[in-house]
């Protein structure tokens, strides 16, 4: 019963912000406009704060682990690998591009943040984990939508320069290499700039879910029912059973664990319906996983906080 107790400790504060998103949604006090200017403030202003805050303050050569980061980043390769071959199982090609980035493009920032600072009160391993990962998530993304559907041509070679510009200019990068420099030159953080820092860092989580669970539809999740929902088991389960194993085996526990199994089984990111749709793709299917990663996460996630917390893991 404590181990349940733990998960359900550690899971249900993060939905039940996303479920007072859609709330809100509902009643009118939220629309799509307000919900996507919130991610967008979100994503630019609190949440690089968080993840600069957490690095700047501790020493620089606790605060990186070449292990973690390397086994971040094979997992994300062998991931996006795994769902191109998957992929082949549909005949309609233009749907391929959106199913193969849905597989593997993680929530990895705000949920990673939101559940890791939920469980242990700081972004722990996080950033190393965004660093393994994200760049990585945006660069395949649009290898693979310019692979397949309408995406074809010199406007994916724009698109691709675009994706490379906005990873080197990411706000939540920027946030990481900030930290990480501030902590090797060993600058003192004044009490007044740490006190606001945090201050505006602190509202990166409940402002990001709430934004998340305001955008959510279910009515896309049926627009392309058998693709999505093979793409949500994949999402939420199968990368977890092929790779949480293995992490444990390599030694990695707690923050590291946690950071992990929010990489490889937390919902679709929102983020890849844009990319799509300026890619000439159409998003329905990409959509209809975000919402069904996003309903199905709350047990998902917290099952999987479960097993590994009575394994003493996390």
């Amino acid at each position: 019963m404590e181990n349940l107790i733990f998960s359900l400790n550690a899971t249900v504060p993060v939905f039940l912000l996303m479920v007072l998103g859609l709330f809100l949604r509902k009643i009118g006090w939220i629309d799509d406009y307000f919900a996507d200017k919130i991610n967008k403030f979100v994503f630019r202003v609190p949440l690089p704060l968080v993840l600069f805050n957490d690095l700047a303050t501790v020493d620089f050569s606790m605060a990186w682990d070449t292990k973690f980061v390397l086994y971040c980043f094979a997992v994300t390769i062998i991931s996006i690998t795994i769902s191109a071959a998957v992929s082949c199982l549909w005949k309609d090609k233009d749907i391929r591009g959106e199913f193969i980035q849905s597989c593997y493009r993680s929530s990895a920032a705000l949920l990673g943040i939101a559940f890791i600072q939920n469980i242990y009160d700081s972004a722990g391993v996080a950033p190393l984990m965004i660093i393994g990962s994200v760049p990585l998530y945006n660069v395949m993304a649009v290898l693979v939508l310019s692979l397949s559907g309408n995406g074809r041509g010199d406007h994916d070679k724009v698109a691709l320069k675009n994706a490379l510009k906005g990873i080197l200019t990411n706000p939540i990068i920027l946030g990481i290499t900030a930290g990480l420099l501030w902590s090797a030159l060993k600058i003192p953080l004044p009490y007044i700039m740490k006190r606001t820092v945090e201050n505006v860092s602190g509202l990166a989580t409940p402002l990001g879910l709430i934004a998340m669970g305001a955008s959510f539809d279910i009515k896309k999740v049926f627009a392309k029912i058998k693709p999505s929902v093979t793409a949500a088991f994949i999402k939420l389960i199968g990368f977890c059973v092929l790779f949480l194993p293995v992490a444990v085996y390599l030694g990695f526990r707690r923050e590291e664990l946690v950071a992990i199994l929010v990489m490889l089984g937390s919902s679709t990111t929102v983020t890849g319906y844009v990319m799509a749709r300026n890619m000439g793709h159409d998003g329905v299917l990409y959509s209809g996983v975000v919402m069904l990663t996003t309903l199905c996460s709350a047990f998902t996630l917290t099952g999987w906080l479960y097993v590994l917390r009575s394994l003493g893991l996390v």
